[in-house]
């Protein structure tokens, strides 16, 4: 199966252009446990790249080294043709990768309009003074953080529980917020860890569209794990499929799911 692309139209009009991050060769343990091992595999500006295999295949470990939360012992992560050296996570936001968690991490007290607010603390310049006084710099950041905040909330169509207090949500609702408040700082690249975990079908027929909608109208590159195979062959444009901590498909998804290895492994045949 391909590794790589060039950069194309998809047939619905996306642009998929140049890789943006390649990881190489990353190996990652945990003392004498290998969650990853040896893997290489790259993410096009402009798609969205699926992150599949079975429970405990290094899915969760490969997004956290991604975002910079894990440093692999061996290999390197490449960010727009550059390596990137051990960051910190809030550098790697920085930098333009945002993320959503595989459990819901939103501050329940505080309304779903204070929630997205915290996604744009890498867009706040302002000294403490000023923002104490709320005055010149402060004010106007302020005012634009809240005008982007406010059109993430109208794309997401949450407008009605714009005030209300997270805690107070239903499920799925949770899952939209914390969409939103990764959306608000802008990213480049955005990494969702399993945002469909644990909806019902009319949930996730409403998540899979917002996320082609992000894709398409931010022009924002995807990277997800998900379970649900045909979320993922339906929304994904490329898939590297993960077993044990290793690769063990990459391609397109009609490349993946005719794969003799991937079928094993979703099968449950033995490894020896």
């Amino acid at each position: 199966m391909k590794d790589t692309i060039e950069p194309h139209v998809t047939e619905d009009g996306r642009q998929i252009g140049g890789v943006l991050m390649e990881m190489k060769n990353i190996t990652l343990r945990f003392g004498g446990v290998v969650a990853i091992k040896d893997i290489s595999f790259d993410i096009r500006e402009g798609e969205i790249r699926a992150i599949i295999g079975p429970n405990g295949a290094g899915k969760s470990s490969m997004l956290n080294v991604i975002s910079g939360f894990y440093h692999p012992q061996e290999g390197e992560v490449w960010y727009r043709g550059a390596p990137r050296p051990p960051m910190k996570p809030y550098e790697v936001a920085r930098q333009g990768v945002g993320r959503t968690f595989q459990n819901i991490a939103l501050f329940e007290g505080m309304t779903v309009l204070d929630n997205v607010m915290t996604g744009r603390l890498t867009h706040m310049h302002a000294s403490i003074w000023d923002q104490a006084l709320w005055w010149g710099k402060a004010e106007a950041e302020e005012v634009h953080n809240r005008e982007q905040v406010e059109k993430i909330i109208d794309f997401l169509e949450i407008q009605a529980i714009r005030k209300t207090p997270v805690g107070r949500l239903p499920y799925g609702l949770k899952k939209r917020v914390e969409l939103a408040r990764a959306l608000a700082a802008e990213p480049s690249l955005l990494l969702l860890d399993e945002p469909m975990a644990g909806m019902n079908v009319e949930e996730k027929e409403d998540m899979s569209r917002f996320i082609l909608d992000v894709n398409d109208e931010f022009g924002t590159t995807i990277a997800l794990i998900e379970h649900d195979m045909g979320v993922v062959m339906d929304l994904s444009d490329r898939v590297v499929v993960m077993d044990y901590g290793k690769k063990i498909g990459d391609g397109t998804p009609d490349e993946v799911r005719s794969s003799q290895d991937v079928i094993d492994a979703y099968l449950g045949v033995p490894h020896e």
